[in-house]
């Protein structure tokens, strides 16, 4: 029998380098739903577009981009050291 354990957060914040964050797709739908859009002129984001989000070790999401390259740039600007996740 294998032991489970339950980490948290920070546990996974403590597991990578700190300046390692990823980047994966993402759908518009699901920034639009966790995030109070205030509207912006000439701005539509079709709810389907794929977008993509840098994230924390610790699965926090820090920003979303309309693509991957804006992505990294955004975060080797800040920094860190960003990997795909797929």
């Amino acid at each position: 029998m294998t032991p489970t354990t339950i980490m948290t957060k920070e546990d996974f914040k403590g597991l990578g380098a700190p300046d390692l964050v990823y980047v994966r797709e993402i759908r518009a739908s699901d920034v639009l739903t966790d995030v109070a859009v205030t509207t912006a002129n000439d701005l539509e984001i079709d709810p389907e577009a794929i977008l993509y989000a840098v994230h924390g070790a610790d699965g926090e999401r820090l920003a979303v981009m309309m693509d991957r390259e804006t992505a990294f740039a955004a975060a080797v600007a800040h920094e860190l050291a960003p990997v795909s996740v797929h």
